[in-house]
């Protein structure tokens, strides 16, 4: 049969739900407290109690000095008492015996208490604390336990309380005593009595949470949510990006006929959710954060500002009510983005033409002013200039405009818009001039960051994501497999435009570093070693093949240095096959809509069809010919 200490010592483990080491612990530390009030022993002494947790009994150890005769018998203990516990004990010796009082128990239970129940509070905080404190940024479920003007007490785990107030609640919400309610644990503050946590349900990582939970996809990490936005019980705006090809990761956010984003949104009070694909891009990425609006174009101007041209009639749908969903676009991807309509965009280039006064702006890179002259600004658009006046006199005498005279404006904005920028931003290639005036020498080139580079924004951090931070990371990668970076995500055909001009820039340092070769006033035209001619007669029915010695003559003069020239033995059908193969090794990487950049290899020309891998030559007076294999000086065929 179980004693009452054991029963009353499970009771208190079940009710508090602490661990039974640290029930162990405060009654132990309670018993020595007792134990000094008791005897009023020092302070400077060692004391320790044991419990017996299947008896309830207690044992006190108390250290005291070894002496002949014991005078305190609190601080004092004869030689004889002291071996018993230590063998080697002499006098003088400091060793720890059981000191435990007669009748103990029952004094215990009268001065203990009070520090019995302290401990176990103490005890029932802390791990309060250090359990919600891992619980900071998730969403944690309770019940609600009181209601006041300040919000709501809400029961948690471990019999902990959550605070949920006014302005951390979905605007329309209300909640009734015990209704289950589901927050984000913002906050733990600790507190003498109880730690009070702070929780929220308009935090944006609430929003987080719950797509983790529903999706799946994003909870495994096959999509990953980039950017998140929301005003709480309004609109929210999400910005999601596959890890992996072949996922679309809107479809897997909204779900099939929406049942995914539709639960959020009836957690979240009704509150509409946007979800959209991230992009490397900024053009794309803010055209598509402007959603549902249609966009017809976007132009990055000065500092981190965007203007952003939509069509007339999706103005208002671009702006929103009170301007919020211009708000959330801008908070979403980090832009200062200005809404105009076509019209409104037109009537402002037009004015500023009329008014014939120079456009200044201030460089992104450099922070100096940069002049605009009208002539610049408008180049060949004197005719177009009065065609707009006329659509938009069309449009303020208040009549309708066609589709056409539409696709006029558009043009007409965007292309003025597209010179406005290419001032505001510097190209690589402008970059790298700038560079190159500066007189750095070859180490700090290949050291300088790819921020310095000119290159985009996006392309920088997806190079330095995977690895490539200085100019001579990108000339390696580049020199040995371009396909490396053209098949990074994000990277597009202009982007290795831009990067094939930096190796070309590295290469051209790399070679000015290096000692020049002498170089001889007239460089003589040696005969290669051992040159064979292929002849076939052509009137014979059975070709042969002759060798043949090429005759010495003098050179011809040439405006460049001609290849060498290696002769060899060759069938017609090698001359075709070698033709053929030619024509492939030039047409390997070619895109098919001309839009990926020349990275080391040349398409062929049709100007230039004799500069090909073999040269075919006919001597009519021998009636024989000659085929010949060119090979270019060097080992390096990437044409840096």
């Amino acid at each position: 049969m179980k004693s009452e200490f054991v029963l009353a010592f499970n009771e208190v483990l079940e009710e508090k739900q602490l661990p039974r080491d640290v029930i162990i612990q405060a009654l132990e530390s309670a018993m020595v407290s007792a134990y000094r009030k008791a005897v009023t022993a020092s302070a400077a002494q060692h004391v320790e109690a044991k419990l017996d947790p299947e008896t309830g009994r207690f044992v006190i150890y108390a250290e005291k000095e070894v002496v002949d005769s014991v005078v305190d018998n609190r601080t004092e203990v004869i030689l004889e008492e002291a071996r018993k516990v230590d063998p080697d004990a002499q006098l003088g010796d400091m060793v720890i015996v059981e000191s435990t009082p007669k009748d103990f128990g029952r004094v215990a239970a009268q001065t203990a208490r009070q520090v019995i129940q302290q401990r176990i509070r103490d005890a029932e905080r802390n791990d309060q604390m250090s359990h919600f404190e891992k619980q900071i940024g998730e969403i944690v479920s309770g019940v609600v336990q009181a209601i006041n003007r300040e919000g709501y007490t809400i029961g948690l785990d471990k019999k902990a309380e959550g605070i949920l107030q006014q302005n951390n609640i979905i605007r329309g919400e209300r909640f009734h005593m015990h209704d289950r309610v589901r927050a984000l644990v913002v906050e733990v503050k600790d507190n003498p009595r109880n730690p009070q946590i702070v929780l929220s349900r308009t935090h944006k990582d609430f929003l987080r949470r719950l797509l983790e939970n529903e999706v799946p996809e994003i909870f495994h990490g096959i999509v990953e949510i980039r950017s998140i936005t929301r005003e709480p019980g309004e609109r929210a705006k999400i910005a999601v990006s596959a890890t992996q090809q072949g996922i679309d990761p809107v479809g897997a956010c909204v779900g099939l006929r929406g049942v995914r984003i539709q639960a959020i949104v009836r957690e979240l009070h009704d509150e509409k959710i946007d979800v959209i694909e991230w992009n490397p891009d900024p053009v794309i990425y803010i055209s598509k954060a402007i959603s549902p609006a249609r966009v017809v174009g976007v132009y990055l101007g000065e500092g981190n500002s965007a203007t952003v041209i939509v069509p007339e009639d999706q103005l208002s749908l671009a702006i929103g009510r009170e301007g919020q969903n211009a708000r959330l676009a801008a908070r979403l991807t980090g832009w200062r983005i200005d809404i105009k309509s076509v019209i409104e965009a037109a009537s402002e280039l037009i004015h500023t033409y009329e008014q014939g006064e120079d456009v200044v702006l201030t460089h992104e890179t450099s922070g100096e002013e940069i002049r605009i002259t009208i002539a610049e600004l408008f180049a060949d658009e004197e005719e177009n200039i009065d065609k707009v006046r006329a659509v938009l006199a069309k449009k303020a005498e208040g009549r309708a405009i066609l589709p056409e005279e539409i696709e006029i404006l558009n043009g007409f904005v965007d292309r003025v818009e597209k010179r406005k920028t290419a001032k505001v931003h510097f190209s690589v290639a402008d970059v790298l001039k700038m560079i190159g005036r500066k007189g750095l020498t070859q180490e700090e080139i290949e050291a300088l960051s790819v921020q310095d580079s000119g290159l985009p924004a996006h392309v920088c951090e997806i190079l330095e994501n995977n690895g490539y931070r200085t100019f001579d990371d990108i000339y390696n990668v580049m020199k040995n497999d371009p396909d490396v970076m053209f098949k990074l995500r994000g990277v597009t055909a202009d982007d290795m435009n831009d990067l094939t001009r930096i190796v070309t820039f590295v290469s051209k340092h790399k070679a000015a570093a290096e000692p020049e070769p002498v170089v001889e006033s007239e460089p003589e035209i040696e005969e290669p070693e051992a040159e064979v001619e292929v002849t076939e007669p052509v009137a014979e029915p059975e070709p042969v093949a002759e060798v043949v010695e090429e005759p010495v003559t003098e050179p011809e003069p040439v405006a460049e240095a001609e290849p060498e020239v290696e002769e060899q033995e060759l069938s017609m059908e090698d001359i075709f096959n070698s033709v053929s193969n030619g024509l492939m090794k030039m047409s390997d990487y070619e895109d098919d809509d001309d839009s990926r950049m020349d990275i080391g290899y040349s398409k062929p020309s049709k100007k230039k069809k004799k500069k090909k891998g073999v040269e075919i030559e006919y001597d009519p007076d021998s009636d024989s010919t000659t085929v010949r294999r060119k090979h270019k000086r060097g080992d390096d065929d990437w044409g840096w």
